[in-house]
């Protein structure tokens, strides 16, 4: 018997206007729970809508009958009970907050650590554990990419509480909170496990995607109300002075100040400037963590040719040019590492002193690593963050120690990595970081990126020019990997015999790399000859679109070429209104495809030409001239060459030829005009194009853009923006002409997806809906590892003006 709920409870409920709280707190805990539902309710419905399509669509591509049945008795039970979930979630929320000073009491109470009792324990089912560690992962995700910013309000809700400062896991707001609030708000769907973990991706890719900037409105709002306003988490730190700002090319006022990071503007001023480069830096949404830090704005760098970025044109799997200009040594990577620690180390609270660690040496260290591969899980998983193997790592060493020597526990000294090798792994911490949020969620690319770890620890601790030089061949693996699951290609544009090639690329790896250190290499090479036979037949078939592009640009030409003829020939000339009707739809048709057959130096379009004017001269009104003999038979000839049947054929040849005087009544002209409007027109597919709807003049930056695409070669790819959120698709621009404005764009298949004006294009791009690829940056773990050296950077005011492989900042991508 399946347990019944009641939508929601009627017991009464603790609410902020009732709770037991000094007013002003009360008050800003109000402000509070307004900003965070105004937030989180409509991307809440958006969710929804969005987890019952995905369900319907799962229910369609189902293998069997079963399945079917089971996720549309999902999708009944979701739409049945979804009514009462968004108010469900939402009190919980309001309840968490009203027993803010409950949960600091209860932190501080001393904890006393008590056996449990043996009646106590139970064995865990293994759906609490898969639920759970889907739980976990998505908000450690999010306490990650917030982190700063949660150190800063837990800080200023300790303030609101009376007590110490508040962990990310006590937060009201947390991740950790907000998340394990929506499973409980889940409960009365009653749907399966599955069904369950695919609802909870949803809520993360939906609702928990704009999380970072929640955060930084809710520290903005808390500092406007004096709650710790002059809290900051950059401290104002000058450039040293063994930089050359002028090495770089970079002209920096000496008395500018360094901009500072605060609640109001935690990204400060940036510039947009859409003409250059590629569109110049977009808009890229709110900054999150130390992406907040400290800038210095640059002047302009001197107006050179080759400072210009080269736009991206190779096809996935194509050799690109792969900068090295910002390569950056170990020995600075590890000096913003510790800037970050430090920094990091001054906002937690104060712990109490425990025992010094023991360092583990290398050697020990890419021992455990190769025992602890063997332990990875199986099937899809989530992205796992670097940090959680590392403290992985530690806990099976410890383990080994502990099972090997018989220590006391209590004098043990816990276990630590050396500083170095600790640097690596942060720095592929941040890496993998960066690539998650690059990533659309595709279980399988999670799963094999997953597995890469391992080995891409073993490769960066003996070789220290992985996190050095972006040619690595650790990296360029990594990179072909992750971009198959980039947010740029739709999964509906995914290759699906890719999966295998790179299943069996990370295969060779995990088997080879402790024995054979050409592992990487060899395994990226393979994979690079399927990539480039991928490219070949993506060439192919864009050949082909643009081969069918051209032949419509010849076609519109002789639309133009005709159409202008019979203009000549009727300019001044008095005809009936169905004779120019006539003219300009049946009788062009015939003369463009004399054009397009024979040319305009031919004598058939000079014939053709001829009769039009024979057509003109029978038509005039008020001139009792008689067409020459022959020519309805050739009008009829000629119509019939275009695809018109013999009757109508007849019928147009009689109205064209007959003259004024002599015309059928008005019904055959009727009956004729009717099947001239139903009938499809040479070259066209369907119904006729709605003709473009006349536009205002471009402005100087549209301008700019416009004429910067002309400049493009065939071949650039574009992103287009989808929705605020900043994901973007990848286009490439295969061909366009200078006569008609049309662009051609394919997919990464070589496969045609539209057309667009180029007017429009560069309205788009000076919008910001629009980025061109460009070469330096155009790899997706490029992209990632520029944007954590941005992250590293900022903690020293050392940060560089970001260009994120399109030309412009990148958002979301």
């Amino acid at each position: 018997m399946s347990a019944t709920f009641d939508p929601l409870d009627a017991s009464p409920r603790a609410t902020l206007a009732t709770a037991a709280l000094p007013r002003r707190v009360r008050r800003l805990l109000e402000q509070l729970y307004a900003l965070v539902s105004d937030e989180i309710a409509p991307l809440l419905e958006r969710m929804l809508a969005e987890y019952e399509q995905q369900l319907f669509r799962q229910a369609d591509q189902a293998r069997n009958p079963s399945l079917q049945s089971g996720y549309l008795e999902t999708l009944r039970l979701v739409r049945l009970r979804r009514a009462d979930l968004i108010p469900r979630y939402l009190l919980g929320l309001e309840t968490a907050l009203t027993r803010l000073r409950e949960g600091a009491a209860v932190a501080a109470r001393p904890v006393t650590n008590s056996a449990p009792h043996f009646r106590e324990l139970r064995l865990v089912e293994d759906s609490e554990v898969d639920e759970n560690t889907v739980l976990r992962a998505v908000a450690s995700r999010h306490e990650s990419r917030a982190g700063l910013g949660l150190l800063l309000l837990g800080q200023r809700f300790g303030v609101l509480a009376g007590a110490p400062a508040f962990d990310s896991e006590r937060l009201p707001v947390g991740p950790q909170r907000l998340i394990r609030s929506f499973a409980e708000a889940c409960q009365p769907l009653q749907i399966s496990l599955e069904s369950r973990l695919d609802l909870y991706r949803v809520f993360d890719q939906q609702v928990m995607l704009g999380y970072a900037a929640m955060v930084e409105s809710m520290n903005a709002l808390l500092a406007r109300e004096n709650v710790l306003p002059s809290l900051s988490f950059v401290p104002l730190r000058t450039r040293p002075s063994a930089q050359n700002p002028a090495a770089d090319g970079l002209a920096v006022p000496a008395a500018e100040p360094v901009r500072r990071a605060s609640a109001s503007d935690p990204a400060g001023e940036r510039r947009n400037d859409p003409a250059r480069g590629a569109g110049g830096e977009l808009n890229a949404g709110p900054r999150t963590g130390a992406n907040a830090g400290p800038t210095h704005e640059p002047a302009a760098k001197p107006a050179r040719e080759n400072d210009q970025p080269r736009p991206h044109t190779a096809w996935p799997g194509q050799p690109a040019t792969i900068a090295s200009a910002d390569a950056v040594d170990f020995a600075t990577l590890q000096q913003w590492l510790g800037e970050r620690r430090e920094l990091v180390d001054k906002l937690r609270p104060r712990a109490q002193p425990s025992a010094p660690a023991t360092a583990l040496n290398t050697a020990d260290l890419l021992d455990a690593l190769n025992q602890l591969k063997d332990e990875l899980p199986r099937g899809p998983q989530p992205l796992r963050k670097v940090a959680d193997l590392r403290q992985s790592l530690l806990a099976a060493h410890e383990r080994n120690d502990r099972g090997d020597d018989n220590t006391d526990t209590d004098t043990e000294r816990p276990t630590a990595l050396s500083r170095d090798d600790g640097d690596v792994f942060d720095l592929l911490d941040l890496l993998y970081g960066e690539i998650e949020q690059r990533l659309r969620g595709d279980a399988m690319i999670s799963t094999l990126l997953n597995r890469l770890q391992a080995p891409l620890l073993h490769a960066a601790l003996q070789d220290r020019s992985l996190l050095e030089h972006s040619g690595h061949p650790a990296r360029q693996l990594l990179n072909t990997v992750a971009e198959a699951g980039a947010r740029w290609t739709p999964t509906e544009e995914v290759d699906p015999q890719l999966h295998e090639p790179l299943r069996q690329a990370v295969d060779h790896v995990i088997e080879h790399y402790k024995v054979a250190p050409g592992a990487f290499d060899t395994a990226n090479q393979r994979l690079q000859e399927h990539l480039q036979t991928m490219a070949r037949k993506a060439e192919v078939s864009e050949r082909r679109h643009i081969e069918a592009a051209r032949g419509k640009e010849k076609l519109e030409l002789a639309k133009r070429r005709a159409n202008q003829a019979i203009e000549a020939s009727t300019v001044d000339q008095r005809l009936p209104r169905f004779v120019q009707t006539l003219l300009s739809q049946a009788w062009a048709d015939v003369l463009t495809l004399t054009l397009l057959r024979h040319g305009e130096e031919s004598d058939a379009w000079r014939r053709q030409l001829a009769i039009t004017e024979q057509i003109v001269a029978a038509n005039l009104t008020g001139v009792g001239a008689t067409a020459p003999c022959g020519l309805d038979a050739d009008i009829e000839h000629a119509l019939t060459l275009v695809g018109y049947h013999a009757d109508d054929a007849g019928a147009i040849s009689r109205q064209l030829t007959i003259g004024p005087a002599l015309t059928d009544e008005a019904a055959s002209r009727t009956e004729l005009a009717v099947k001239l409007r139903s009938r499809v027109r040479l070259g066209e597919e369907g119904h006729a194009p709605a003709p473009r709807s006349s536009l205002s003049p471009r402005d100087e930056r549209e301008q700019a853009c416009w004429e910067q695409i002309r400049a493009l070669p065939f071949g650039t790819w574009f992103e287009f923006v989808q929705n605020q959120q900043g994901d973007a698709v990848r286009r490439r621009l295969s061909w366009f002409s200078p006569v008609t404005d049309n662009a051609l764009f394919v997919n990464q298949r070589g496969q045609r997806v539209g057309e667009q004006s180029l007017d429009s294009l560069a309205r788009m791009l000076a919008r910001g809906q629009v980025r061109i690829v460009v070469e330096e940056r155009s790899r997706l773990v490029d992209r990632a590892w520029h944007a954590a050296l941005d992250v590293l950077r900022g903690f020293g005011g050392n940060r560089a003006p970001a260009n994120d492989g399109a030309g412009t900042n990148e958002a979301g991508a």
